[in-house]
């Protein structure tokens, strides 16, 4: 009795209940049970099960039984039956089940005096196999208790490491266990299926001993409580609370108390969330103020003018409007709008300061570059990329690509059917893919969809702005790239050029274009670090020993798959890339332009002519917006897509030709089926319009007048007045497509759509959203994301340029976007399609501007 009535740390006891959205809830802190479940196809996220938020920090995640010490993200996990919130007692229970090992338990929370009761409840005793495997786990994040004290029993003391240091030992499958999916059981083998040992292990664990805003005390009353670093095995693991299972119990067979020291009365402090690249001087400035609904929040703001000799001078003071409630927080809003002299300001509120932004005419015209030449840069496949010092990569994946097997369903979501569309034989090299291409996000993939989105980004913020930046020198024949190193061609020229020569080289090597080339194992996926070390570089031949090389070839398998089903969707989208690429290319190589406008043409006709069998990608993620998941080819969201599968590819092939047929009758044809989704894919008529006589402009001004009579309705659901972020990864490419769709509306109908949709846009990247004022384009702003999941996440570091997808709603109502973590793909991962909207958006705001 003695440990539970002394679990009590220096705060006051609390109680906690049950909120009408189905968690436990008390003033600093909330405990949430399955309001989300694992994914289907990356399995743990990181983000369900039973989570904890202290003081405004999702501290905990993945509460529930698991079959090892530290899982990782592919590791069987529990199938949910349901869950049942019970406001009557404050109690939270979830029904789970792994039924290949025919075990059924209930996991509940319920509140008591101070904190939460955690019990495991299981229907049978534990099976035999699963004893002394299966314990309830609960994880706690990194980045906020390494380098934090902890105590065990209230005597033993230790730090959180801030890099992993534990003993490993191996533990070894049952014989009889249920088999592992086949890249899931090569993974375990090529990792010797090893698992930490514990940091230290007690009846009791206080967390963050010296830290008042993380501290938590977990007490055991049945077995002890072990605690591990995740990281041991991943560098996205987190530090783990663990107390296995017993054998022959069922009611109570693991309960825990957990008392967070919730500090009495705590309130969140006010986000002040504003452009970090500052404002033009005669465009709306509001900045939105996030608040918790418990602060007692002033009634004004103030604008602070920074001098010469560092002194701030109020130049400005309003009231702020009254707050209005979202999720799970509140909003006003400052409006600094008739403050317009240049120079450096501050906004001060209850306290707060934030850091400098300025007020010029030409805050977004250095926004974009560190995208265009640095991030997109760093991506580049195939070549190796140099800044100064620092080489980025060496020269990548010069044994693309070997042919993907068929009937394969790959861990990232690419699949084949029994045709492979393709001359060559399973595991056969294709000859002639190690060119062009960029990596698709925080991995090394290279994905048609995503590429076609890049082309078509870069070549219409070309033809539209006249990007005419110069900061890298580019040899695709040496394989090379330099950044800072200006070589007299236009960054956004090159980029499209290197985008264009890995399409080309699908349709040479197997007469069409295809959905990707991608890792054929986990330990590959998983590399981090040079692009160059993924893969040997060396073409595999099976005729030699797996320590035999020959010239350019070796025994070891490692080349990438090649996933080559023809695709009418893929036809059509690289029709489109390859006509718009041929305007940017001409007069720069005017030969390859040739060569690109002559292949779209020809896939344009025989798609045309002959249908591909399957109109969609036979691959990419399955899970929508998750690690390089994209959309239909011709950009994010439908940009340059839509309707029918060929409005992309007609309308880039009308424009390349200006305006010649077929493809001018086509769009003519396709036009009206456009117009009723303007507010999506239907933008993209405006394009056109040039090219048609003016009875289409009329019609697209009336369908134009019935999105905007929704837009601002839609827009006002949120503080921001963008679209929100609500789903399972970040919205920011979601507002980056709205800032572009508006700009285009206006530059057609400027008497109906107004230049500060895209402006507000672009300052919600940069700033002005929920959770933090932080810019998501990483070094583009005063403050911005520096932990990113780019593929040098391993360092804790981020690429210049590089937008992250932003905050995800953790269900039911907490925002978050973790400034200081770069390990949640969801919140944090880069991605080159969206990466290339950001160029094409902050070039519309720019010009807007000026």
């Amino acid at each position: 009795m003695g440990l539970f009535s002394s679990l009590s740390l220096s705060a006051a006891d609390f109680a906690m209940k049950v909120t009408d959205t189905g968690y436990l809830d008390t003033q600093g802190f909330s405990v949430i049970l399955y309001h989300s479940v694992y994914d289907r196809t990356f399995v743990d996220q990181k983000n369900t099960a039973m989570e904890m938020i202290l003081h405004g920090r999702r501290i905990a995640t993945n509460g529930d039984v698991r079959l090892m010490p530290t899982p990782e993200q592919w590791d069987l996990v529990a199938q949910l039956k349901e869950r049942q919130p019970d406001q009557e007692h404050n109690r939270l229970t979830a029904n789970l089940s792994f039924p290949s090992f025919e075990m059924d338990y209930t996991l509940e929370v319920a509140a008591e005096p101070g904190g939460v009761r955690v019990s495991v409840n299981l229907a049978r005793p534990l099976p035999e196999k699963l004893a002394g495997r299966a314990g309830f786990n609960l994880e706690f994040l990194p980045s906020i208790y390494m380098g934090k004290t902890y105590s065990v029993d209230g005597g033993a003391f230790g730090v959180f490491p801030r890099s992993p240091q534990d003993s490993m030992v191996q533990v070894l499958p049952h014989p009889d266990e249920p088999k592992k999916l086949p890249y899931q059981e090569e993974w375990d083998q090529a990792k010797g299926y090893t698992q930490p040992l514990p940091l230290a292990e007690g009846k009791s664990i206080t967390l963050a001993v010296d830290d008042p805003l993380a501290r938590v005390k977990i007490a055991s009353e049945t077995g002890p409580i072990a605690l591990y670093d995740g990281r041991n095995r991943a560098q996205n693991g987190w530090f783990v609370l663990r107390t296995l299972i017993p054998s022959g119990k069922t009611a109570g067979a693991v309960v825990w108390h957990i008392r967070p020291d919730v500090i009495p009365n705590w309130t969140r402090p006010p986000v002040i969330a504003h452009s970090q690249v500052g404002y033009a001087p005669n465009f709306s400035k509001v900045a939105i103020i996030e608040l918790d609904p418990h602060f007692n929040a002033p009634k004004a703001a103030r604008l602070l003018r920074l001098a010469d000799d560092g002194s701030y001078k109020q130049v400005f003071e309003a009231p702020v409007s009254q707050p209005a409630p979202w999720l799970r927080y509140t909003y006003a809003k400052f409006d600094f709008s008739s403050v317009k002299d240049p120079g450096l300001y501050a906004i001060e509120y209850a306290g707060q300061r934030t850091e400098p932004f300025p007020i010029a005419r030409d805050v977004y015209s250095r926004s974009w570059q560190s995208t265009l030449s640095g991030f997109l840069a760093v991506e580049m496949d195939h070549v190796s990329v140099r800044e100064g010092y620092r080489l980025w990569h060496g020269v990548s994946h010069l044994d693309d690509a070997r042919q993907a097997p068929p009937n394969t369903r790959h861990f990232d979501g690419y699949a084949s059917g029994p045709n492979m569309d393709s001359p060559y034989q399973p595991g056969e090299h294709i000859p002639g893919l190690n060119v062009g291409g960029w990596f698709d996000a925080g991995d090394y993939d290279n994905i048609a969809n995503s590429q076609y989105t890049v082309i078509q980004n870069l070549a219409l913020a070309y033809s539209a702005f006249g990007l005419k930046w110069d900061s890298l020198a580019v040899d695709e024949n040496a394989r090379t790239v330099e950044m800072h190193r200006p070589d007299g061609i236009p960054d956004a020229v090159q980029q499209v050029k290197h985008g264009i020569l890995q399409t080309l080289a699908q349709i040479k090597a197997v007469g069409h274009p295809f959905m990707g080339i991608i890792e054929p194992n986990l330990r590959e996926y998983t590399h981090l670090g040079d692009a160059a070390s993924q893969t040997d570089g060396r073409i595999y031949s099976p005729k030699l020993g797996p320590l035999q090389v020959e010239g350019n070839f070796s025994g070891v398998p490692d080349d990438r798959w090649a996933f080559t089903a023809k695709s009418g969707m893929l036809n059509y989208g690289a029709a489109a890339s390859l006509a718009a690429a041929a305007r940017v290319l001409k007069g720069w190589d005017d030969a390859l332009a040739k060569e690109a406008l002559d292949a779209a043409v020809k896939l344009y006709q025989e798609e045309r002519a002959n249908p591909a069998a399957n109109t969609r990608p036979g691959g990419g993620p399955a899970a929508p917006g998750a690690p390089g998941a994209q959309p239909a080819p011709g950009g994010p969201g439908g940009r340059f897509g839509g309707g029918a599968p060929d409005w992309a590819a007609s309308l880039e092939l009308m424009i390349a030709t200006n305006g010649a047929e077929p493809y001018k009758a086509r769009v003519q044809e396709l036009f009206p089926s456009m117009l009723p989704n303007v507010g999506q894919r239907g933008w993209t008529v405006v394009r056109a319009l040039p090219y048609l006589d003016a009875s289409y402009k009329a019609q697209a001004a009336e369908a134009v007048k019935m999105y905007m009579g929704q837009v601002d309705k839609q827009m006002a659901a949120t503080p921001f007045g963008v679209p929100p972020s609500m789903g399972g990864w970040g919205g920011s490419g979601g507002v980056v497509d709205f800032g572009i769709r508006m700009y285009f509306l206006h530059k057609a109908f400027p008497d109906l759509v107004s230049p500060e949709y895209t402006l507000r846009a672009a300052n919600y990247i940069l700033g002005t959203h929920p959770v933090s004022s932080t810019s998501y384009i990483s070094s583009v702003g005063t403050v911005s994301k520096l932990k990113a999941y780019g593929n040098n996440r391993a360092d804790g570091a981020f690429i210049p340029g590089g937008m992250i997808p932003g905050y995800i709603l953790i269900q039911p109502d907490f925002p978050e976007c973790i400034d200081d973590f770069g390990m949640l793909w969801f919140e944090d991962e880069y991605v080159v399609s969206e990466a290339a909207s950001w160029v094409l958006a902050a070039s519309a705001a720019d010009a807007i501007v000026r």
